[in-house]
């Protein structure tokens, strides 16, 4: 078993920041990747920002709407993974989920997801 641990979310005003963090925790040998996705109300769960091989130099990618805003990092020693929003808009008011595909031990893939956090960005 694997758990994720989001926190960070909140209210905040439009041009203003948040950073969230993802800890993962469990039956890790080693973390692929790590990823923020949303779901704002009525609308499908979407790919924010992705970082690959956790335990090594990982690339990033990002989704169009949050390019040059948002920042997504991680902490090995912590298996933590970051998310920096800065400029926020009202349109990115949505449940944060955080998400790690794990090699619990060889040949052991799984992907997890944790329960959420909730960004609320006010006009």
């Amino acid at each position: 078993q694997v758990q994720l641990a989001e926190s960070g979310g909140g209210l905040v005003q439009a041009g203003g920041s948040l950073r969230l963090s993802c800890a993962a925790s469990g039956s890790i040998f080693s973390i692929k990747t790590m990823a923020w996705h949303r779901q704002a109300p009525g609308k499908q769960r979407e790919l924010v920002a992705g970082i690959t091989s956790i335990t090594s130099s990982g690339s990033t990618n990002y989704a169009d709407s949050v390019k040059g805003r948002f920042t997504i990092s991680r902490d090995n020693a912590k298996n933590t993974v970051y998310l920096q929003m800065n400029s926020l808009k009202p349109e990115d008011t949505a449940v944060y989920y955080c998400n790690a595909l794990v090699q619990s031990a060889p040949g052991v893939l799984g992907a997890w997801w944790g329960k959420g956090t909730l960004v609320t960005v006010s006009s």
